[in-house]
């Protein structure tokens, strides 16, 4: 297991923990993270990253995508 960030981009993922308070969990949830899910990053800049998750492109920050461990 290791960070999204440590992903290349192009490479797609599955989702295998979501780290984080309950508040952080349930953010990340509602924007489609969920644990079994697929991710794919697009694109990568100063950590921050724009990654595709259940068909939809979303941006975010380099100390949220340390919390998604695929």
């Amino acid at each position: 297991m290791m960070p999204l960030t440590m992903c290349k981009a192009g490479e797609e993922n599955e989702i295998k923990k979501i780290g984080g308070k309950e508040e952080v969990r349930r953010h990340l949830e509602n924007l489609g993270f969920v644990v079994g899910g697929k991710v794919a990053v697009i694109s990568e800049t100063d950590g921050n990253m724009i990654v595709n998750v259940k068909e939809a492109r979303v941006a975010i920050g380099k100390d949220m995508a340390n919390k998604i461990m695929i």
